[in-house]
């Protein structure tokens, strides 16, 4: 059930207390923190003569503002919780004001900070370093820590004047941005911020009919935009900020793998294919958890909590402290197709599936419990441009069709003729008549089965073209069945019959496998895939099954 106004504003006192009262927070989350806090004593550079004093260098070498701020949000979170060995140290309030110091060098003139990685003088950036830095300050405003808020002043200040007035990169900037400037404007108000915030959020919401945000990045980017909503709508009071973050957590729900790694095939950004968890929903998890008696959302709060519970938000969010409410069972037998998205999920207790309908060409994956077929897909040598990749698909009566149609053309002489100069060629060459002109079509259809599904693979127009299946297994999976692919490091033919992969005791049996050729590796075909691949190879024109069924 949506946040009344009445219960959002009493969360919103509760936040704003003026002495927020600590309830006794588990000793373990407590502990954890207190041990990344010996940490970054031994890390931080405390030499009076280094110019980076008060920081360290991350991986690379390099030094940066993101470092300053994270050490002050650890350092005062464990300074202000009295269950901390680290609770109101001398040594602790020192390094504070070290990295503080540090964090307002790596400042520009002009109030932004650098990634070094990437951006400079960037505004965005700047945002994310707020989360931390603002976080602390309005710790140490609240537990009455005065000398450290200080230490932190002319940084946000600065910083403030930059982001009411800088621009961004990408969609979820805009949010973190006007996070940010909530976050400041509590603490510092100007009326500056909340006209800047206005202004971005009048652009709305980028949020589709299926719960996922414009760059559907399921481990990065939803978590960034979740947590900037969230932290906006509670900061400057309008609790219709929460709706779509409600939504995106409830969608997230169906894109949870047995085990509680994520769907990550549909993002748009740099996690696609990452293995990840739902770690980075922690906070809005528990919020909603909480503040909604939401039992599905507590279940995963607590497959999480270990890893990513945050002293820091317990103390600036009091009302996560609060007991979650009984656990419920997750969405774990259901078929789903999310059509914005373009990805029908199915879940079927310890199996898991996607078929993916958006022109992805890993177009399948499936797993039982720790047997994970990471990708299904297919290539021919047509014209070096052979990669499957559906342009469409539809909704069948039992399953879904996707399809794809190619030509590979010759291109005539110029007529009247004309001198082409070599650096021409490319440029010019749309402008010729084509000529025996080769076409291509694919189709695609998956369907389920009893225990698994099916898979129709066909190839109709020129005829004798080479096509290669992969079926790509995680690194983990042991084969039987199969036979090694000359010169493919990982590779295997099935040529007829089944194969079984199997990996922590449990098994996925796929075939009939096909062999008029061993060509696996197609030209104009994407690279093998990490792990064993099984190629499945035949020739134009083709229509081929494959079962995949759990055992």
């Amino acid at each position: 059930m949506p946040i009344s106004r009445r219960h959002f504003t009493a969360a919103l006192a509760a936040t704003a207390s003026a002495a927020p009262a600590v309830s006794p927070l588990d000793a373990g989350l407590i502990r954890r923190h207190d041990d990344s806090v010996d940490q970054i004593l031994r890390q931080q550079i405390t030499d009076p003569a280094d110019p980076h004093r008060g920081g360290y260098a991350d991986e690379f070498g390099l030094f940066s503002a993101g470092t300053g701020a994270g050490l002050c949000d650890t350092l005062i979170a464990a300074y202000a919780c009295p269950g901390s060995r680290h609770h109101k140290s001398a040594e602790v309030a020192r390094r504070f004001h070290l990295a503080a110091g540090y964090l307002t060098r790596m400042q520009n003139d002009d109030g932004t900070i650098d990634l070094l990685v990437t951006n400079f003088h960037s505004t965005p950036d700047l945002g994310f370093v707020i989360h931390g830095a603002a976080g602390a300050a309005w710790i140490a405003k609240h537990f009455n820590e005065p000398a450290l808020f200080a230490a932190l002043e002319p940084f946000l200040r600065k910083a403030g004047k930059a982001l009411a007035t800088g621009g961004v990169h990408t969609p979820n900037h805009r949010w973190v941005v006007c996070e940010a400037l909530s976050q400041i404007h509590e603490l510092l108000p100007d009326p500056s911020y909340p006209l800047r915030i206005s202004q971005w959020l009048a652009e709305g919401i980028d949020i589709d009919s299926d719960g996922q945000f414009d760059e559907r990045s399921t481990t990065v980017y939803n978590t960034v935009s979740d947590k900037a909503l969230l932290v906006t709508g509670l900061k400057t009071g309008r609790p219709e900020l929460l709706d779509p973050v409600r939504r995106n957590l409830e969608a997230m729900l169906y894109l949870i793998h047995p085990g509680g790694e994520v769907v990550t095939e549909i993002s748009n950004r740099q996690d696609q294919y990452d293995r990840a968890g739902m770690d980075r929903y922690w906070f809005p998890l528990r919020y909603f958890a909480i503040q909604e008696n939401n039992g599905q959302f507590a279940t995963v709060v607590r497959s999480i909590e270990q890893r990513a519970g945050s002293l820091s938000f317990y103390l600036r969010y009091p009302e996560l402290q609060k007991p979650l409410p009984a656990s419920k069972p997750l969405p774990d037998n259901f078929e789903k197709l999310m059509p914005a998205v373009k990805i029908a999920r199915f879940r079927r207790g310890a199996m898991s599936a996607s078929v993916l309908l958006n022109g992805n060409s890993r177009f399948f994956t499936m797993r039982m419990g720790g047997c994970v077929v990471q990708a299904v897909r297919f290539a021919s040598a047509f014209f070096g441009k052979g990669q499957f990749r559906a342009s469409s698909y539809e909704k069948t009566k039992d399953g879904y069709r996707m399809t794809q149609e190619l030509e590979g053309p010759y291109y005539q002489p110029f007529d009247p003729p004309r001198h082409v100069e070599a650096s021409e060629w490319s440029a010019l060459r749309p402008q010729r008549k084509k000529s025996n002109i080769e076409r291509l079509r694919y189709t695609v259809t998956v369907r389920e089965k009893a225990k698994g599904f099916v898979i129709e693979i066909e190839a109709q127009g020129t005829a004798g073209v080479p096509l290669a299946v992969e079926v790509n297994l995680r690194e983990t999976a042991v084969l039987e069945g199969v036979s090694a692919a000359p010169k493919v490091a990982g590779g295997f033919l099935l040529k007829d019959g089944y194969a079984v992969a199997r990996a922590g005791g449990d098994a996925v049996r796929f075939g009939p496998g096909f062999s008029q050729h061993t060509y696996t590796q197609v030209r104009g075909a994407e690279a093998k895939l990490p792990g064993s691949s099984v190629y499945l190879c035949g020739l134009t024109p083709l229509r081929k099954t494959i079962e995949f069924e759990t055992i």
